[in-house]
């Protein structure tokens, strides 16, 4: 059975609360959703989110590489050879990677419905229900006291307090959350790479002296800057976890030998897939790291892959699934819902995605 079209289609959908980060603010998910059909008119799904800040992808140039590049290499080819399809994807593009993972997902999502299993029955799994954090946006001490106390009535044990906007003020913003949810839910810290290795060291030693109970820092100082990466995991006891710094393997690798952090944040659209994930979080354990799978500002479709990567694979920590928890109606059909702070994969074939949503802001290309 061969693949018989690909298709896509450009979402925007707004969030019930605004997102910000030390990087940038949104009210939206914009993302392109791909679409692979085979010849029975099966369809899978995977999408690729516009992050200008993080990835560089934007709708426009996702849609250009998969028409362009990708769609080439598949047409006309077996559906069913999954590995080799995957390969496919990620020899016909330098770069991309959001683009390249949009369509790797299709293609794992279309096997699975072809064997009538669910997504994260194929990739060796069978937990229907996974744990997930959620983030309280950037903001005061007093905002963020109050988000977390709503967070907490709703469900959720795991805060990622996004701080990295204002060093001077960070601390008090860890301790006003702390004192806001007592003794019994964890928080982890996002800088977003929005402190200088000094202010990372300052802030995080500051936190550690005051007792705040942090589980873990994810990227405390910009991307490209892994000496100081690896200097401020030299000069602090909680552990650092790596999110922008690794998009791919040379990436990870480059982390571990410097010994530059000691967790890594896997993302689908980062690192180019499920395919290429899995490399990663195979890396990782190899070498002792510790390990989530996050989202960016994705759907149920992005949200779906990468709830049922760690379903199958399992992480050392809780991962960072919220991001279709904040969209405030949903642009596509069935797939995962949100019991609480757990992920519900369906039991559907693939991510059980029936159909992309025909809002006024949806544009479908073929």
């Amino acid at each position: 059975m061969t693949i018989a079209a690909v298709r896509t289609h450009r979402l925007s959908a707004p969030l019930h609360t605004p997102f910000v980060t030390a990087l940038r603010r949104t009210t939206t998910v914009d993302t392109l959703v791909v679409e692979v059909i085979d010849d029975d008119g099966r369809s899978g799904f995977g999408e690729a989110p516009q992050v200008w800040q993080v990835t560089g992808a934007s709708i426009a140039g996702a849609e250009a590489c998969v028409r362009e590049m990708i769609v080439p290499a598949l047409l006309g080819r077996d559906a069913d050879d999954l590995v080799a399809r995957c390969a496919e994807v990620q020899r016909a593009v330098a770069g991309n990677e959001s683009a390249k993972g949009a369509v790797d997902v299709a293609l794992h999502d279309l096997a699975a419905r072809r064997l009538g299993v669910p997504l994260v029955r194929l990739l060796g799994g069978t937990t229907r229900r996974v744990p997930t954090d959620v983030t309280l946006a950037a903001g005061d001490a007093m905002d963020l006291a109050n988000a977390a106390k709503q967070r907490r009535a709703e469900g959720f044990d795991v805060l990622k307090l996004k701080v990295g906007t204002d060093a001077s003020g960070d601390l008090d913003r860890v301790r006003a959350v702390r004192s806001a949810v007592g003794p019994g839910v964890r928080i982890r810290l996002d800088a977003n790479q929005g402190w200088t290795p000094r202010e990372a060291v300052r802030v995080i030693r500051g936190i550690e002296d005051a007792g705040l109970d942090v589980e873990l820092v994810e990227q405390p100082v910009a991307r490209w800057d892994l000496d100081g990466l690896a200097w401020v995991s030299d000069r602090v006891d909680l552990p650092i976890l790596a999110d922008e710094s690794v998009f791919d393997v040379r990436d990870l690798v480059e982390v571990i030998r410097r010994r530059a952090a000691d967790m890594v944040n896997v993302k689908l659209a980062k690192c180019g897939g499920l395919h290429p994930a899995r490399t990663l979080l195979d890396l990782a354990a190899a070498h002792g790291m510790g390990t989530i799978v996050g989202s960016m500002m994705e759907s149920q479709i992005g949200v779906g892959a990468a709830a049922s990567l760690v379903a199958a694979y399992g992480t050392t920590a809780v991962s960072d699934l919220d991001a279709a928890w904040w969209l405030a109606w949903s642009p596509v059909r069935d797939g995962i819902r949100y019991d609480g702070a757990t992920v519900v994969l369906p039991d559907a074939p693939g991510l059980g995605v029936t159909s992309v949503a025909t809002e006024a802001k949806m544009q479908t290309r073929s």
